[in-house]
């Protein structure tokens, strides 16, 4: 068990190298990254290349207990990884946050590891046997997210290595330190180069995406970095699991009641400070309950403390980085200028620190205005009125996303409802949830390909069919 700045101490690079990395809601450096170069990483992937049919070789029994053992290794050190998180990526500790975020790095690498994966048999007619059968692709190339760089790190890595791949992982450049530190901890367990974090600039990902050598890649971004990956990956082609950008969109039902859903909508809309691909980024409402939601989403709101991310009481922090900041700053500016109605907060809150913007509601706007049409990816909520579900649908399906979306109401109406929605998943009176064992990817702008479960298990292997 170490704490976070014996972690911090084992992942960072040299007082004098690397790449400076600052706390978001202080501003403070907290360590300085690895700058990896492309050599570097040509080495990594050639040790993955090798290191790969000794793994596969073990079989899947082998396999899971070994990742049994570095799912216990992560519980171990929860509590460093949790705080090395929270003053990297800015999320408290507290809430669906930090502490969240390892916990189900945990449960997801025991799930991934133990879920059954037998072959299916296609055809026993007496005269012809056939059955499909799954083996490992190679070397999984994955490049992470800085939002939920843990546990999205862990959904790429835990099926790839339960299924005989070895995996050259790229994290943010904005979140490194952690993702290295929880690799430092899974590769306690784990064979030598079948798991190898490289943390290094656009340079290092446009190659990994490109490399001759890797056999898969999987991206979680957005979806302009997306269609490059698409593109550099052609040359090899590379198989690709790619969940992108997008703008989920949430449907309220006349029959829905406001304050018994308000909880699980804020929290669907503004889980880790509103910075989540699939969080509720549009809601419409119906005109009949429109006033009473807004409202009893603005009491939620003003009473959920947000700050310091070491603060135990806190559930809401900073953005992470100025690039994103700037963006909810300018739709919200944009969405003021064009008549939207600030229910609450509207401009950064400096009295919490730079990167610090309040929780937003925006009331009174329409579609076509930048904050109903762009990915807000931060704390600001356009909240839309309509009187017609089926005018509420065409919004909802109208933009070239389809990650998630719900309806909140009666269930059989919710249902019929999420029967007409352009999205991946459609979720009923709830947002974001996802689990292990249930499927998860987008249509449209949003990408590609499944994770979790069997069928996550699946695009991180080639089929083969036994006939005979």
């Amino acid at each position: 068990m170490s704490d976070y700045t014996e972690l911090l101490a084992r992942v960072s690079a040299p007082e004098g190298s690397g790449r400076p990395i600052h706390d978001p809601a202080t501003g403070a450096e907290l360590g300085r990254a690895p700058e990896a170069t492309v050599d570097e990483l040509d080495a990594a992937i050639a040790r993955a290349r090798a290191a790969q049919p000794d793994w596969e070789a073990l079989g899947h029994e082998a396999r899971t207990e070994i990742l049994l053992r570095a799912s216990d290794a992560i519980d171990a050190n929860a509590e460093a990884l949790a705080q090395l998180l929270s003053r990297e990526q800015g999320k408290p500790l507290n809430g669906p946050n930090a502490r969240f975020e390892i916990g189900a790095c945990s449960a997801w690498l025991r799930t991934s590891a133990t879920l059954p994966m037998e072959a299916e048999v296609i055809i026993d007619d007496g005269e012809v046997h056939a059955e499909l059968q799954y083996r490992a692709i190679g070397v999984v190339g994955a490049i992470g997210p800085w939002n939920w760089p843990l546990m999205i790190g862990i959904w790429q890595l835990a099926p790839a290595l339960r299924m005989g791949n070895t995996v050259v992982l790229k994290p943010s450049e904005y979140t490194p330190l952690s993702v290295l530190a929880l690799v430092s901890v899974l590769n306690e367990v784990l064979p030598a180069d079948v798991l190898i974090a490289v943390s290094g600039g656009r340079d290092v990902g446009a190659r990994l995406a490109s490399h001759p050598d890797v056999d898969k890649i999987m991206f979680t971004g957005s979806t302009a970095t997306g269609r490059r990956i698409i593109e550099s990956s052609a040359g090899n082609l590379a198989r690709l699991t790619l969940e992108l950008g997008g703008n989920d969109a949430g449907i309220v039902l006349p029959s829905a009641d406001p304050q018994a859903i308000a909880q699980d909508l804020f929290w669907g809309a503004f889980i880790n400070t509103g910075q989540t691909c699939a969080a509720l980024k549009r809601l419409y409402v119906h005109d009949s309950i429109y006033d009473a939601t807004v409202d009893a989403l603005a009491e939620i709101a003003r009473s959920t403390p947000m700050g310091n991310g070491l603060d135990e009481q806190n559930v809401l922090g900073p953005l992470q980085n100025k690039q994103q900041f700037d963006i909810v700053n300018r739709l919200v500016e944009d969405a003021k200028a064009k008549g939207g109605r600030i229910v609450t907060g509207g401009a950064p809150a400096t009295e919490l620190g730079e990167l610090f913007y309040p929780i937003t509601l925006v009331a009174d706007i329409a579609d076509g205005t930048d904050l109903v049409d762009e990915e807000q990816f931060g704390p600001a909520l356009p909240i839309i009125r309509y009187t017609e579900v089926a005018d509420a649908v065409a919004s909802a399906n109208r933009l070239d996303v389809g990650l998630g979306g719900s309806v909140w109401g009666d269930r059989d109406e919710a249902l019929a409802v999420a029967s007409r929605m352009h999205a991946g998943t459609v979720w009923i009176n709830s947002h974001g949830g996802v689990h292990p064992m249930i499927p998860f990817g987008g249509v449209k702008g949003s990408g590609y390909g499944l994770e979790f479960g069997v069928e996550g298990l699946k695009a991180v292997a080639v089929p083969r069919i036994i006939n005979g």
